[in-house]
């Protein structure tokens, strides 16, 4: 079992930068391949970044590549998400996710365990 909280997320103005932070509790959370999805008002769930359980390889959507970053710290069994150059396009619910599905990156929902409640991130324009 695996028990995931974001944080960080806020109000910010196009073109700023947030740090969202995932918090994983539970008796194997480092070995977790870790996931960010976001979800705005009225669309489905999307993937935004995947990073595999050390850390070793990372993914992106197109959307966000070259603006965010994905990275973990398993010592600290956090998972951070660094967003930079913030559009309002990115305004969503933002969420964490956790699978013990295999030693790669996972870019579908339905390969994730575990989730986290969600992180409100808005960008005016």
């Amino acid at each position: 079992q695996v028990h995931l909280v974001e944080s960080g997320g806020g109000l910010v103005q196009a073109g700023g930068s947030l740090r969202l932070s995932c918090a994983a509790s539970g008796r194997t959370a480092s070995s977790y391949a870790l996931g960010w999805f976001r979800q705005a008002p009225g669309k489905e769930r999307e993937f935004v970044a995947a990073i595999t359980w050390n850390g070793g390889s990372t993914y992106y959507a197109d959307s966000v590549k070259d603006r965010f970053t994905i990275s973990r710290d398993n010592a600290k069994n956090t998972a951070y998400l660094q967003m930079n150059s913030l559009k309002a396009e990115d305004t969503a619910v933002y969420f964490c996710a956790a699978t013990l599905f295999g030693t790669g990156v996972y870019y579908y929902a339905v390969e994730y365990d575990y989730w986290g409640q969600g992180t409100q991130v808005t960008v005016s324009s």
